[in-house]
């Protein structure tokens, strides 16, 4: 087996879980494992702008869902009957399903006002903070957990549940935990909302093509 292969499984095994959670808990090992993953990831300057909130706690879940239920009625209403019919079949979020909730934010501050490497793009602080998501993300599939990119939320509102400081931005609340199986499709191709697009439709050579 090349060195690589695991890596390579995991990336092909990785889903945005919804259905899959069983709840049960996870072990402070395991945990621990996989935020370290996360901590690990590569970020602008060294300025490590990420942070970790568990939530854990029954009450603050449900209200978050409640939020994520109300975003998801309006976004359902804006879509056409067809689509509307379809968006109705797909689960977007295991908010209470799954064993905790990985709440992921972003520290413009974190590092000093001079951040090497973020003198012309200043929103790198932010592409290290996805990293270290992507890098959570393929440390859970690869110990057999689920994880699901909750997205229909606003920001002000998980700032204010979670007492997260105004200059900080939350940037992903993350369900992670233990699930039955890992689909072998993605809900969102399963469901027929979207296909994955090829490889070599997204390849340019030397200058981007319309």
């Amino acid at each position: 087996m090349r060195p690589t292969t695991a890596l390579y499984d995991a990336i092909e095994q990785r889903r945005d879980v919804r259905r899959e959670f069983t709840g049960e808990p996870l072990s402070e090992e395991v945990l621990l494992r996989v935020l370290g993953a996360a901590h690990r990831a590569p970020s602008v300057g060294l300025s490590q702008p990420w942070d970790f909130v568990l939530v854990r706690d029954r009450a603050t879940r449900e209200a978050f869902r409640e939020h994520v239920r109300s975003e998801r009625d309006g976004f359902a209403a804006s879509l056409p009957p067809e689509r509307r019919e379809t968006f109705a079949r797909i689960k977007v979020e295991g908010i209470c399903e799954s064993s905790l909730g990985v709440v992921i934010t972003y520290d413009p501050t974190r590092g000093g006002p001079q951040v090497l490497g973020r003198h012309a793009i200043d929103d790198a602080g932010l592409y290290s903070t996805c990293l270290a998501i992507q890098n959570l993300w393929l440390a859970a599939t690869a110990e057999g957990l689920g994880l699901g990119w909750v997205s229909f939320y606003r920001e002000p509102f998980l700032r204010d549940l979670l007492a997260i400081p105004d200059h900080v931005r939350p940037v992903a609340w993350l369900c992670l935990g233990t699930v039955s199986h890992l689909a072998e499709q993605p809900d969102l191709e399963r469901a027929g909302w979207r296909r994955r697009r090829p490889l070599q439709d997204a390849i340019h050579e030397e200058r981007y093509r319309a």
